[in-house]
């Protein structure tokens, strides 16, 4: 890869992964700290942006130092470690999604009892219960994939460890991991992917019988940011993993793969902040709090 073109990329990427850390930890801050924000869509939505830093900060540092150095050698460890967060983080998102879709198919279709259901140690024990899934899932998938045999070159053509690249390398049958990795998908993506297809169906035929127009453009609104993100998630997830690859160059592999290991995560907090009036309005009273006393004498 020509030098200048390096630097553009480690200089891009390295400004992408600062303001997607800063970005989620400032939504994970706000959602902590006010009291307002004290509620269950806020307490997903940080959940959410643990699992973009978790992502990003496995993927982005490695993928500075392979630009930066034009390549990279990795220990077998440390990529099997890559994977293993990597996979949980997806997981984990894929699951915390569908419970999203629950609480917004509660509050637009059973607004009355949305308090009474959605409580605290309900959406507490439902974020828990999504990182121990990720956890679990991607533990199996780990460990499938350590009994395969590398006695190649090793080479990765890829920027991280992924499934793939590394089924690719193995010189030993990978049927058994094939088999078992559609046999995870079923729980963890097929089903999460029907139970917010199915949500949404709901939801949008509730809303579509709200009769005035300022209703249903306010009962949307509480939903349409969480359908971006799915949308966007899900399409990137399936284009890479589902549709079929043969016949893909692999530069082609490899944008779709940043698309949701680098520039997903820094789009996420954008989605939630430019169109969630709360975060706004806080963020704007917090800017204008710094301001004033900084103009004070």
């Amino acid at each position: 890869m020509n030098q200048c073109l390096r630097f553009f990329l480690f200089g891009l990427f390295l400004l992408v992964y600062s303001v997607t850390i800063c970005g989620n930890l400032l939504i994970i801050t706000l959602v902590s700290t006010i009291k307002n924000l004290h509620t269950p869509m806020y307490f997903f939505i940080s959940q959410l942006s643990i699992s973009d830093i978790l992502l990003t900060t496995t993927i982005v540092p490695n993928l500075l130092h392979i630009l930066l150095n034009n390549g990279g050698t990795i220990t077998f460890t440390n990529c099997i470690s890559q994977f293993y967060f990597f996979c949980t983080s997806e997981v984990f998102e894929c699951f915390l999604l569908t419970v999203m879709s629950y609480d917004r198919y509660v509050a637009i279709c059973n607004p009355l009892h949305y308090y009474s259901i959605m409580t605290n140690a309900w959406c507490m024990k439902l974020g828990i219960t999504c990182w121990l899934l990720g956890f679990s899932a991607t533990f199996i998938d780990t460990q499938m994939t350590l009994k395969l045999q590398f006695c190649g070159p090793n080479i990765i053509d890829h920027f991280f460890c992924d499934l793939v690249p590394l089924l690719e390398i193995a010189c030993s049958d990978t049927y058994t991991v094939h088999l078992g990795v559609s046999l995870l998908g079923i729980p963890a993506v097929i089903l999460p992917t029907i139970i917010i297809i199915m949500s949404y169906v709901k939801i949008i035929s509730v809303i579509l019988s709200i009769s005035s127009i300022t209703g249903r453009q306010k009962a949307f609104s509480t939903c349409s940011s969480h359908l971006i993100v799915v949308s966007i998630f899900y399409c990137t997830l399936f284009s890479v993993y589902v549709v079929p690859t043969k016949g893909q160059s692999s530069t082609i592999s490899k944008i779709l793969s940043l698309l949701y290991t680098v520039f997903t995560p820094l789009i996420n907090p954008i989605i939630y902040s430019l169109r969630n009036k709360d975060i706004m309005k806080w963020l704007q009273e917090t800017f204008h709090k710094y301001v004033f006393r900084a103009n004070c004498p």
